[in-house]
Formats: structure tokens, sequence, C-alpha cells
């Protein structure tokens, strides 16, 4: 079996890609299967969004913009929350959890993203595609049972306020972090590992700007049924029953939100929980149109769009909606910056 590294030729030239072309190159998994030798694929080309390269730079210093403003955003969140000791709750306790998950779930795509804006299209090993997969889908995952566990947490604290410091104790909280971090790597393995048992003989060009599910399962020229079914019932168990769990919650908050006496505190109450459910609205929304479905989606235009929102936008906006309008948080970045 040969190994070759296989190239569109606006790659060798430096020129502008042809979208359609690099659409119909990827949209033919099988066109090496033709060839007397078999060609081994032992690395991917990242398209990342050749329809816009005329907007190159301006992409780059969007991404770069965004990325920068997220990591820093989570960076306060989690260094005001550990340097303020009237923040060492469960509430905020889950929210740095949550910082610390949205600055590596960005970090996963984004910067592979940023270097393939600098030089058209970037390579990436076949175990640095899976890698990428593997750690963007256990992220997400968590993110998910992560955001089950806020919801739960909130109901306590609102539902049922003379239990709440009774229940919700530290080995608690540490067992509910814990199983978030670690159910979501678990839910992830066994797609990636049969991902990494797949054949690719070529084309080698996935059609997005990181190995996400859908673009190499479109270049494999291996039976990917069982995959993708096993796949979607993995994405579909994760989503549901965190969602399940997130609606319910907000449900019964919102319950007993309505039946609080006063319309300021009522506003103030339903105006937190609001916002919340747009963050949980948005995320779900995305992966559950990414992922819950048996057969992916032909237009991978629309595809990435979907991914920049719940993998760039979401992570920005999640700091700015659950911690930084939040009163606590901004009092205790207003002493920390007092302290000499």
């Amino acid at each position: 079996m040969e190994e070759q590294r296989l190239e569109p030729a606006w790659m060798r030239t430096g020129t502008c890609p042809d979208t359609q072309g690099c659409s119909e190159v990827t949209s033919l998994p099988g066109a090496a299967l033709s060839n007397s030798s078999e060609t081994l694929v032992t690395e991917f080309i990242l398209l990342s969004f050749p329809e816009l390269c005329h907007l190159q730079a301006l992409l780059f210093g969007s991404f770069l913009t965004i990325y920068v403003v997220t990591v820093l955003e989570n960076l306060v969140i989690v260094v005001t929350v550990g340097a303020n000791h009237q923040l060492h709750t469960p509430m905020y306790f889950f929210l740095a959890n949550l910082s610390v998950l949205e600055t590596l779930y960005t970090s996963v795509t984004v910067p592979k993203l940023l270097a393939g804006l600098l030089a058209w299209a970037r390579t990436i090993s076949f175990s640095g595609c899976l890698t990428q997969l593997f750690l963007f889908l256990s992220l997400g995952s968590s993110e998910c049972f992560l955001l089950a566990t806020m919801a739960c947490d909130r109901y306590l604290a609102i539902c049922c306020p003379l239990h709440y410091a009774a229940i919700m104790d530290w080995r608690l909280c540490l067992s509910l972090a814990l199983s978030a971090w670690l159910g979501g790597f678990l839910a992830s393995f066994v797609s990636t590992a049969l991902i990494s048992r797949l054949r690719f003989c070529g084309p080698n060009v996935l059609n997005h700007f990181f190995c996400d599910i859908s673009p190499p399962l479109q270049l494999s020229c291996s039976d990917t049924t069982t995959i993708e079914v096993l796949d979607f019932i993995a994405a579909l168990a994760v989503l549901a029953t965190s969602l399940l769990v997130t609606m319910v919650s907000y449900a019964c908050i919102l319950a007993t939100v309505l039946r609080i006496p006063g319309r300021a505190g009522c506003q103030k109450a339903f105006s937190t929980c609001a916002s919340h459910l747009v963050v949980v609205a948005i995320f779900y929304t995305t992966t559950i149109f990414m992922y819950a479905r048996p057969r992916a989606v032909s237009s991978f235009d629309l595809n990435k769009l979907v991914s920049v929102v719940y993998s760039v936008v979401t992570p920005l906006l999640n700091p700015i909606i659950y911690c930084l309008r939040n009163r606590d948080i901004r009092e205790a970045l207003a002493k920390l910056h007092r302290t000499p």
C-alpha cells in the first residue's frame, strides 16, 4: 500500500481556491479506489473558509479577537472566584469549572483555525485529527453535563433554600463536577475509537476548520453505517438527558419565581433565569442540529456556520451572561482592583 500526500492544486500555486472544485473533491471519497494502487491517507487538509478567502485578514482578526477576549474573560472569572472567599460557594465553584472548560473547549479548535487562515489551509496528521476530535467531543459533552449540574444547583438553591446547605456540601459539589468531566470523556471515547479504525484512501481534504465527526466520515472508504448509528445514539443520550434535567430544573425554578411576592424580586430572579436559558437554548439548539441526526447534512457551509456559533460565539457569551453581569462577581472584581 502506497503512502502519498494529496494536495489540491490551489495549495501548490497559492491562488485563491475554487470552492466548487473543493466541494467536488470532498464529495468523492472513493475516487482513489479506482486506481490500481490504493493510496493511504496519513494527514488531512483543513480548508477552513475557502469561499471567504478574500476576507482572510478580516476573519483572522475577528477570530483572534474573540479568542483572546474569551480566554481573558474566563481567566478573570477563575482568578476572581479563587481569590474571594465570599465566592467559595457551590454556584461559583461550578461557574469556575465552566470557565476552565470553556477555555479548553475553544482552545481545541480556534488556534488551528487561526493557523489555517494564515496559510490558506493547513495539514493535520491523522493522529492529530483524532486527538482534536476526541477533545472537542469530550469537552462539549462535559459542558452538557455541567450545564445540567448548574441547573440542578440553582433548583435546590431557589426551590429548596432551607435544605440547600445540607444537601449541596463540598463533597457533593466535587463529585458532581468530577462526574461531569469524566462523563464527557467517557461518552466520546467509543466514537473516537471506532473512527480511529476507519480506512482513508483519498482524497484527504476536509471542508471544515477543525476535525469534526462528519467530514472524516464523508472521506472514509470504510463502511461508516455502524459508527453513524452509534454516534447518533451517544449524542442523543448525552443531549437528551442533560437537556431534560436542565429544562425540568428551570421549569421548576420559573414556577417558584412566579410565586415570589413583590415585582422587584420576581423580575430580578426571572431576568437571571432568562439570561441563563438564552445560553442553554443557543448551545443545545446548535449541538442538536449538528450531532443528534442519523446522517450528516450535505451542506458543509451550513455546518461550518453552526459550528462557529457553538465553538466560538457561545464560549464568548457564557462568561458575560453567567458571571460578568453578576453583582457579586463585579463587587469581587472591584475589591481585587483596589487591593494593593
